[in-house]
């Protein structure tokens, strides 16, 4: 199967790779079908996006819509995937995300997710990340 049409499928690679398209061109509705109902996502720290987000609802208008308010929209926000690997219902990928936060501040980060897909949906997401930088960038007050 080729990378095109391993994309097209709903192979676990190929949902997390549309899903990282969807994020990339803002596409609400393929993002929202990428995930399950009872889909979660956790990301680490102690900041506005960190912790155990439950069901899609509170993925996409929590996790994500906290995350992206952080940011200024009147600016380019980047996301580019620089890496791909999966094994059976799971899918590491490596990316890189720049953008501009509201407090003027750039951020450059390079993250790591750990996807399970079941039946053509994201059910599961651990983000990593340079949580310090993300605080630094999007959120703390200017030294």
């Amino acid at each position: 199967m080729t990378t095109t049409e391993r994309a097209k499928s709903n192979e676990p690679r190929g949902v997390v790779l549309r899903y990282f398209d969807a994020l990339a061109a803002g596409n609400q509705e393929a993002i929202w079908n990428s995930w399950a109902e009872d889909g979660t996502a956790w990301y680490g720290g102690e900041l506005p996006i960190s912790g155990t987000w439950r069901g899609r609802d509170q993925v996409i208008n929590g996790f994500l819509a906290t995350a992206f308010a952080h940011l200024d929209p009147d600016r380019e926000i980047g996301l580019k995937v620089t890496n791909v690997f999966g094994e059976g219902e799971q899918v590491l990928v490596e990316w890189d995300s720049w953008e501009t936060g509201k407090t003027g501040r750039p951020y450059h980060e390079h993250n790591i997710g750990v996807f399970v897909v079941r039946d053509g949906k994201i059910v599961t997401m651990r983000e990593y990340a340079d949580t310090q930088h993300w605080e630094r960038a999007l959120v703390a007050a200017a030294a």
